[in-house]
């Protein structure tokens, strides 16, 4: 809450109990405390905001904002009820409300140092470059401190950033910043590295590198210090914008002579040295080459440049540098990509990688630093690569399991690498299904040995044989991928469940269990795991597609970066920032939460037309940015020791993004339709008038068919899109197929749709009347027909057992629960949809009656309509009976099964190992009887509302 330094004002200390309540989440003894303050003191208008935080925080938000609007509209100066309004705008997410209030309190303390500078953040928040602008240059002329002179001119560089017209920028913004950070370099007032930093960005957009290059090299440049060459990497960048190659080359040169295990200059001098031979570039015959000095510009001088480095580590006494040798034959992979024969002169790969090994295949990076170079070997010469590399392993004689274990850690790290190194060779591919079957005993076998160097780790810490763990897990997927068989997947579960056991801060563990649960369709074990990998702000965007959770804001790390002075951090936030509004996963995260929130609420709770409103849904507008969608999702996020050909390719991604997309684009047009559904159910004065509500609910019936339309034509493309890509599958470690196969397939998407089409027909009947309709009644009829049939079919495809047990054995149906979520969601659109048609027919049914009173005809024969929908009522009740009678057969069926009692024979498991695949099916077990009673207590409450569509 606000800081509360010494206590000396009487109000502070009226106010302070309040505070504490709310600090400590009790908010309603926050609104009651308040209340008691406002009764003595009707003036203390931070009570009041305080009072308005509480019922914030207790769902009260229209109470709240009537509340804190009372104080804002006095336009208070006092720094307690500024604070408070504050928390509060941002907890309502309404930061633009803020910049008013400073705004206010600006205009009524001019000279106020404090007031200023919270106006400038508020517009911050909001993105309001140039009032920021304006914002600083006041603040600098009320304190002419630098640091407010140059939130102004990043204000400016932020507008040119932001700026539709890029000639705009060019011409207008950043130029102007340049002419103000100029004018405190002829004045001598630049005093710190931020400043200088900024003064470089301006340069390097305006593409003024040379102008950049006498700013690093010059005075200024002396104030880059705080990271490591942070000169020498600028000049190194604007070398490489310039194209001077013999700069880059030659400074390269420098750096690797200071420090020659930075990857980054070798890169760099491979670069340079190849543009300048390409050029056929040779050094004057006087004078230096360059200013930085001595340039290489043939292969034989790389070489014994490369070797010259190599040299020297061998003469050290102390441990090698791995750099040199990587560059070694990163030199000769890129001389085997230009055909030069001079690669030969640098040495065998086979020879050289194992070299590197013997020095450096006890460090864990070893896999990581060779597997990069794998592609320089033969196909021919992978076994004899791993023979080698077997017998350079220091391994114990074989004991009575017949296998070699390492007696140290260190030998336990060159063992693993050379197995994660045969799996990427795709060795471990190649075995059949016995030979992978002993490879997975073997693995376990070192897991277990291993164990014991790691009996004094943290549980913070990982065991030292991991890895292997996670590797049997890898070739049990193998197994059950390649033969179907089940019992590979249970065993993979139980193997890593224990893994888990004795490292609980495994996260590839938590990961690869995540993964496998979900395709088990076992949602209850996941929100644990989930819960305890702690995933940290924009990780719930790059991994959030295995766990739909929802990311959070950036502002506050903007705001920051202005009060620390790191301006050139603040394009990353702001284009960070984009890349979060404009993720796919998150529209998605969003449209699925408010398609829950109907399915789980409206017509039980509230009113579908409550819970659209509270949403501030607008059927009329598609507020997803699909021009500019983002697939921020980490595919690699998996440790992966897979050959080239079984890994996850760019088609993978680019048709996993467009399979996301066209699903994320059916269920959007979905809630839209939803919400104009509930636009319709308004009465027919105010539905007729086609208006837009308050907060945004679309009352248009003219929106219906275009949506409609639109769903047509996705569905159709999904429908091809299915059938095109029917036969290729995401490889495991990939990303997780959409439910859009699935979803097609239930008849679930057709359903919906065929039910949202009534309300078209439903309005021209209104419109006709009964007596002139006979042919659209009996068209309306047809379709609660056609629709009892599409509905009995998808609940017909959730027939059957979601764990069946044959000759002892267990077999998961993951697809049948999926189908059940469909059938209800398919239910609750067609209760909305007949909720409207009842509202609809029941003052139809009213004026026939009337007119039979007056005619005084009984024996008059009921419209088709009418007995139609009554008979529709009829079959929803008997289709919610039979999804009911399943669900409980289901569960009756699932707590009869005892899973300790299931044959695991054939499995090689101990007794231990046992226990855990156990524990993992009891798991899948529970979650699966969760899931039915979830399903069976939202039915039951479905059932309840067929009660009020009599009509």
């Amino acid at each position: 809450m606000a800081a509360r330094g010494h206590v000396q004002d009487p109000n502070d200390r009226r106010l302070r109990p309040i505070y504490d309540y709310l600090d400590n989440g009790n908010n309603k003894m926050a609104i009651q405390q308040a209340d008691k303050l406002l009764k003595k003191h009707r003036d203390l208008h931070c009570a009041k905001v305080l009072k308005a935080i509480g019922l914030q925080r207790t769902g009260k938000q229209d109470e709240a904002f009537t509340l804190a609007q009372e104080v804002a509209n006095l336009e208070p100066t006092d720094d307690n009820s500024l604070q408070a309004l504050t928390i509060l705008y941002r907890e309502m997410h309404r930061p633009e409300l803020v910049t008013k209030l400073y705004e206010a309190a600006v205009r009524k303390v001019p000279t106020s140092e404090e007031y200023h500078s919270h106006l400038f953040m508020a517009y911050a928040r909001v993105g309001e470059y140039k009032k920021m602008q304006q914002a600083g240059m006041a603040l600098y002329k009320i304190v002419p401190k630098n640091p407010y002179y140059f939130w102004s001119v990043m204000s400016l560089v932020m507008q040119a950033i932001s700026a539709q017209d890029e000639k705009l920028s060019h011409t207008m913004f950043l130029p102007l910043a340049e002419r103000m950070v100029e004018k405190m370099v002829k004045e001598e007032k630049i005093e710190a590295e931020a400043e200088v930093q900024l003064y470089f960005m301006i340069l390097e957009r305006l593409g003024k590198y040379v102008e950049a290059l006498e700013v690093v090299r010059g005075q200024l440049g002396e104030k880059l210090t705080s990271e490591l060459q942070s000169r020498e990497n600028k000049c190194m960048l604007l070398y490489h914008q310039l194209k001077h190659w013999p700069e880059c080359n030659a400074l390269s040169c420098k750096l690797l002579l200071k420090n020659p295990d930075d990857w980054q200059f070798y890169l760099s001098y491979f670069d340079s040295l190849f543009h300048l031979i390409d050029q056929s570039w040779t050094p004057p015959e006087e004078g230096d080459h360059c200013t930085e000095g001595e340039v290489h510009c043939s292969v034989s001088q790389a070489i014994s440049f490369v070797e010259e480095r190599l040299a020297a580590e061998e003469a050290k006494e102390s441990r090698p540098l791995r750099g040199p040798y990587l560059a070694r034959l990163e030199l000769i992979r890129r001389l085997r990509q230009r055909s030069c024969s001079e690669e030969q002169q640098l040495g065998e790969p086979l020879e050289l990688m194992f070299q590197y090994f013997v020095k450096f295949g006890d460090k864990p990076c070893c896999i990581t630093d060779l597997k990069v170079f794998l592609e320089l070997l033969m196909p021919d010469q992978y076994v004899q690569f791993i023979n080698r590399l077997t017998e350079a392993v220091p391994l114990g004689e074989a004991g009575e399991d017949d296998v070699a274990l390492p007696g140290d850690t260190r030998a336990l790290q060159r063992h693993l690498c050379v197995a994660q190194l045969g799996r990427c060779l795709g060795l471990q591919h190649a075995l059949d299904t016995d030979g992978k079957l002993a490879l997975i005993r073997e693995l376990k076998i070192h897991y277990h040995h291993g164990l014991q160097f790691g009996k004094n780790c943290l549980k913070t810490e990982l065991q030292f044989s991991d890895m292997y763990c996670l590797m049997a897990a890898h070739v049990y997927v193998d197994l059950w991928m390649e033969t179907g068989n089940e019992q590979m997947l249970w065993q993979c579960l139980g193997l890593l469940e224990e893994g888990l056991s004795h490292s609980p801060s495994n996260a590839q563990f938590k990961l690869l269990l995540l993964l496998l649960f979900c395709r088990l369709g076992a949602f209850e074990p996941v929100v644990d795991l989930y819960s305890s990998l702690d995933a940290k702000h924009v990780q719930h965007d790059t991994i959030g597609q295995l766990f739909h959770r929802q990311c959070l804001f950036t502002s506050e790390y903007i705001i920051q970066a202005y009060k620390y002075g790191a301006f050139e951090k603040i394009p990353e936030f702001i284009a960070f920032r984009n890349r979060l509004n404009n993720s796919l996963h998150f529209a998605q995260v969003r449209t699925e939460r408010m398609l829950l929130d109907l399915y789980l609420e409206a017509d039980i709770s509230s009113t579908l037309e409550e819970s659209v409103k509270s949403m501030s849904l607008c059927p009329e507008e598609d507020d997803i940015p699909w021009d500019n969608i983002r697939d921020n999702r980490d595919l690699t996020v998996f440790v992966s020791w897979n050959p080239k050909d079984r890994q996850l390719n760019e088609e993978h991604r680019q048709r996993s993004v467009e399979e996301e997309a066209l699903w994320l684009k059916i269920r959007s047009v979905t809630l839209r339709l939803v919400g104009c559904l509930s636009g319709l159910c308004h009465p027919p004065s105010v539905r007729n008038s086609e208006k837009t509500t308050e907060n945004g609910v679309a009352a248009k019936p003219s929106t219906l068919q275009p949506l409609l339309s639109q769903m047509e034509s996705t569905l159709s493309q999904a429908a091809q899109f299915t059938e095109r890509h029917s036969q290729h599958q995401y490889p495991i470690l990939g990303p997780p197929s959409t439910r859009l196969a699935q979803a097609l397939a239930s008849g679930s998407c057709q359903c919906q749709l065929s039910a949202l089409q009534l309300p078209i027909h439903l309005q021209e009947l209104e419109a006709a009347g009964l007596d002139q309709s006979a042919e659209l009644q009996a068209q309306i009829s047809n379709l609660f027909k056609s629709l009892t049939v599409q509905l009995q079919d998808t609940l017909n495809k959730c027939k059957g057992d979601l764990l069946e047990v044959k000759d002892g054995r267990c077999k998961a149906q993951p697809s049948l629960l999926e189908n059940l979520v469909y059938f209800v969601e398919t239910i609750c659109v067609v209760l909305w949809v007949s909720n409207y048609c009842g509202s609809t027919l029941r003052p139809l049914k009213s004026s026939l009656q009337k007119k039979k009173k007056k005619k005084k005809d009984a024996t008059a024969v009921t419209p088709v309509v009418l007995s139609g929908f009554q008979e529709f009522t009829s079959s929803l009740q008997s289709l919610l009976s039979q999804a009911l009678e399943h669900i409980k057969g289901q569960e009756s069926h699932l707590t009869a099964l005892k899973m300790e009692s299931l044959s695991l024979e054939g499995l090689s498991q101990t007794e231990e190992e046992g226990a855990f695949t156990k524990t993992v099916m009891d798991k899948v077990q529970s979650s699966y009887l969760r899931s039915l009673q979830e399903i069976g207590d939202l039915l039951r409450k479905r059932v309840d509302t067929l009660k009020s569509l009599k009509i």
